[in-house]
């Protein structure tokens, strides 16, 4: 039974650096309920002037008390932030445990590329859903399979000027001078990276497809997938305080395990922001191991044609590894990955897995599947429209009907 719950008070952090979370605390203003917002630098501020908006400006060794202050005072009920491993947002979630405060965590999707995940608790290590494969079996009994062709396109147009114009206006001295960035590199390091990547992707492409049709037939692929190295998905959701020590890791096991003519991929994830030499580092890794000859570093490349080619795949818990899984293939997740589940993945140690690795079990890929898809995910996507209002609308319900981390079938009923 859905229970409804009238003029609960919402309280908005950082969230996706977008409309989205301004659009959907208006929605929720028009469904009767109370809307709050803390802004915590001027690149939030850029995105929410209302008067249901507080700047903070003190010290960040302040924050946990004052945000202690702020949920009592204002009556909050519900916590909406993307980041939950953020230093503001760990304090608040904190805070809010201890008062029963719901805590709704959202970020890009699982599932990819027009879905967004919104979720209680957080991600990954953080996530509410179930673990044990008997139980998501039955929770996905009575769900349909989902519809996962693509339906909304996202604007990386629009995500990138907004994200410039957010971390540089957040740069300008005077205004929040003590704010506390959860970023590793300045801005400017990070935007002059991407750019260098986005001018050199046209002969990164070219030389990672020449690499893929040399390997044909050579023996087996597997593919290692990285991530950015900046994400907390690596930061907080695994045990490897950087890639260098994830590839690492990963070399010498397939240096002594794997197959005498299998080959190995490291593939660097599209946005890295090249703040390291991929391509020097992956082969003085591989050099060491002595399997120069067997790894190979792909700079680009279609990931759709580079995992239709190999025959298993290894990360940290990047969404490549549900791609993966998806797609009938064997999969090894190094870290916290929330289908990092007996069955879905390898469950033995890496080693095993060269030589033993198997495709998932068909009845629990179908039920994880279905389970994320109708409980933890919402369709559409944060910077172009028609995606964005069908997010926004569906964020909404969740949130009106408390129906978060519950199943809900589309077409969800009409709010008023």
């Amino acid at each position: 039974m859905t229970n409804t719950r009238n003029g609960r008070q919402f309280l908005f952090l950082q969230g996706p650096i977008s409309p989205f979370f301004p659009l959907l605390g208006a929605r929720l203003r028009a469904l009767g309920h109370g809307v709050h917002r803390i802004n915590l630098c001027l690149g939030d501020k850029l995105f929410w002037w209302g008067s249901e908006a507080v700047d903070y400006r003190a010290r960040p060794e302040e924050w946990p008390a004052f945000i202690a202050r702020f949920l009592e005072e204002r009556g909050i009920t519900d916590i909406l932030l993307l980041g939950e491993q953020r230093f503001y947002h760990q304090a608040a979630i904190a805070a809010a445990r201890a008062r029963g405060i719901a805590v709704v965590a959202t970020d890009f999707g699982y599932l990819r590329p027009d879905w967004i995940t919104f979720e209680a608790e957080g991600m990954n290590r953080e996530s509410q859903f179930p673990r044990d494969p008997a139980s998501i079996i039955a929770l996905a009994e009575t769900l349909p399979p989902p519809d996962i062709g693509e339906r909304y396109r996202d604007s990386f147009r629009n995500q990138a000027a907004l994200d410039v114009v957010y971390n540089l206006v957040s740069l300008l001295p005077g205004f929040f001078r003590h704010y506390r960035s959860h970023q590793i590199y300045h801005p400017i390091q990070v935007y002059l990276g991407t750019l260098s990547r986005i001018l050199t992707r046209r002969r990164a492409n070219r030389h990672a497809n020449g690499i893929m049709t040399r390997l044909q037939g050579r023996g087996p692929l597997f593919l290692m997938a990285m991530q950015m190295e900046t994400d907390f998905s690596v930061r907080a959701y695994s045990a490897y305080p950087d890639l260098d020590t994830a590839i690492e890791e990963v070399t010498q096991s397939f240096a002594a395990h794997a197959p005498p003519e299998a080959q190995l991929l490291v593939k660097v994830h599209p946005l890295d922001p090249a703040m390291k030499n991929w391509r020097r580092r992956v082969r003085r890794i591989a050099e060491r191991a002595k399997v120069s000859d067997r790894v190979h570093y792909l700079g680009g490349g279609n990931l759709g044609a580079i995992t239709e080619s190999v025959q298993g795949v290894v990360t940290i818990n990047s969404t490549v590894g549900l791609r993966a899984i998806l797609d009938h293939l064997p999969t090894h997740a190094l870290g916290d990955a929330i289908y990092k589940i007996p069955g879905l993945v390898h469950g033995g140690p890496l080693d095993t897995f060269w030589t033993e690795g198997r495709p998932p079990e068909p009845e629990l890929r179908e039920a994880f599947l279905r389970g994320i898809a109708h409980c933890l995910h919402l369709r559409g996507v944060y910077y172009a429209r028609p995606g964005l209002d069908a997010a926004v609308e569906a964020a909404a319900q969740r949130l009106h009907l408390n129906m978060i981390n519950q199943p809900v079938v589309e077409p969800p009923p009409a709010l008023v």
